[in-house]
């Protein structure tokens, strides 16, 4: 998609992938310049009144009892935005500012923030610019939003701050004609308050993790077949015995791929003594499936949110401005804890079925270590070290973030949810479970080349002779870890998946 138009809807995980990722254009349709002009008369009115209003005459936080007069109000929402930009670490990568910018943009074209119109088309032409400002690895606790990397960005929007080319923020803007904005009443609170950092790290994940366990099911089938494994536990009716959509779904993929096999074939008959294949290999479906499940159970919390306007104050359709907690984390970041727990679990499994192919004592007939000549080669069996490291690492990151709550503002914000630390973590985890299941693509497919001259089934076939395009065949031990990063890059970029269908 080339422009995601925002409206009064939703947006959809597409449409932040889009242009988190993808670069596509933004834009405002018309009926959400008019509701932002008719919220914002609301908040001049209150901005006008006797009567202190949270957050559009009074201070933030525990500072809150405070009212503030007009002549000081621009310099309120300055300073606010100044000393919030308070991160610090390596700057996160720029899909994550630029989704955690487009979700805000959805929730200030939802009309229930207050800000200007004019301050929304600055955000989004900031978008459509790219200009990315420097946003840190640390300062957020996920409640009262992701305060300190959404301050980051409205930092640039007032030109101050730096972005991620190494401009300033003031010559980015200018080079990209965009004036920089002096933010009014209420507008400070309405670029910081919101969950977009943790929501467009989860919206993310969820779009690598559909690509992931669908390689996962791709690369275990590829190994039960090396392995000698049957097809017959993956049979529709037994799958059927117990209704997990997700479990059916992967059993479906991996019956498929091993469809019409010589491999498989070659030892279904009554001389094979074998009853029944090791639990990595026979339960791989129950493991991929309950990480499907859990990835849906996510999707419904991340399109929930969504079509969610967070912030605090908000303005209602009546033109009350009340105080809420709708900021706080904990549903983002229970989920994005979730997601570590199965994501590991898989890397688990796939790393204990490449331990299965080098190990000569239950490889059924395959080469020491998958070695050309063992004992003068190791073959992989250091790419297997690789993958346990990162599966150690996996259960180290699986441990939940959302369990932790540290007090701030003076024991206002007494709680708080560590949803974008739940969130950092995933990422990493992501990219581990990205590199376990490279390994284990080369591997098996290493294997499967070894049980020639029988041919493996034409999927598994395919996906081999794409590893082959950019990994040479088995031969004498050379430099590994190009290979596996060429692998690696395969499984990200889908290519995997693109042989699968074209098989």
């Amino acid at each position: 998609m080339s422009t995601v138009r925002l409206d009064s809807g939703p947006l959809a995980r597409q449409q932040v992938v889009a242009v988190a990722r993808h670069h596509a254009a933004v834009e405002l349709s018309d009926e959400v310049r008019k509701t932002l002009g008719e919220t914002r008369r609301h908040i001049d009115a209150l901005a006008d009144a006797d009567q202190p209003t949270y957050g559009i005459s009074t201070g933030f936080g525990a500072l809150a009892i405070r009212h503030i007069p007009a002549d000081r109000r621009t310099a309120l929402q300055r300073s606010l935005i100044r000393s919030h930009a308070a991160g610090t670490g390596p700057a996160v990568e720029p899909e994550v500012v630029r989704a955690l910018m487009l979700l805000r943009l959805r929730t200030l074209a939802s009309g229930h923030t207050g800000v200007r119109p004019a301050t929304a088309e600055a955000l989004a032409a900031m978008l459509n610019a790219g200009v990315v400002p420097v946003v840190h690895e640390y300062g957020s606790l996920g409640c009262s939003g992701d305060l300190a990397p959404l301050a980051a960005v409205a930092l640039a929007l007032m030109g101050e701050g730096e972005v991620l080319d190494g401009r300033s923020a003031a010559q980015a803007l200018a080079e990209a004609g965009i004036e920089p904005v002096t933010l009014a009443e209420k507008e400070g609170l309405a670029l910081t308050n919101g969950t977009d950092g943790m929501l467009g790290m989860l919206v993310l994940a969820l779009d690598d993790l559909n690509r992931l366990l669908d390689t996962a099911d791709l690369t275990a089938a590829m190994s039960v077949e090396a392995l000698l494994g049957t097809d017959r536990a993956f049979a529709a009716d037994l799958q059927a015995l117990r209704p997990h959509p997700g479990q059916a779904v992967s059993a479906r993929r991996m019956f498929a791929a091993l469809a019409d096999s010589e491999i498989v074939a070659s030892h279904r008959g009554p001389d094979c003594t074998r009853v029944q294949d090791a639990y990595s290999l026979r339960c791989a479906p129950q493991v991929h499936g309950a990480a499907r499940d859990t990835v849906a159970h996510a999707e419904l919390v991340a399109d929930r949110e969504l079509a969610a306007a967070i912030d605090n104050p908000v303005v209602l359709a009546d033109g009350r401005v009340e105080s809420n907690g709708n900021f706080h984390g904990a549903p983002l970041a229970y989920v994005l804890d979730f997601l570590a727990i199965p994501l590991a679990d898989v890397a688990s499994i796939a790393e204990r079925r490449t331990d299965r192919m080098l190990d000569v004592s239950r490889s059924h007939g395959l080469p020491a270590f998958l070695a050309d000549d063992p004992g003068v080669d190791s073959g992989h069996m250091i790419a297997q070290y690789t993958q346990a490291a990162i599966v150690s690492e996996l259960k180290r990151l699986a441990v939940p973030a959302s369990v932790d709550s540290i007090p701030s503002s003076a024991m206002q914000e007494d709680h708080v949810s560590m949803g974008w630390s739940a969130a950092r973590k995933l990422r990493r985890a992501v990219d581990g479970l990205t590199s376990v299941l490279a390994i284990e693509l080369l591997t098996a497919a290493r294997a499967l080349d070894f049980r020639a001259p029988l041919r493996p089934a034409p999927v598994t076939a395919a996906v081999r002779d794409l590893v082959r395009k950019h990994v040479a065949a088995p031969g004498p031990d050379r430099h590994l870890a190009p290979e596996i990063a060429a692998a690696e890059e395969l499984v990200r970029s889908g290519a995997v998946l693109t042989a699968l269908e074209e098989a």
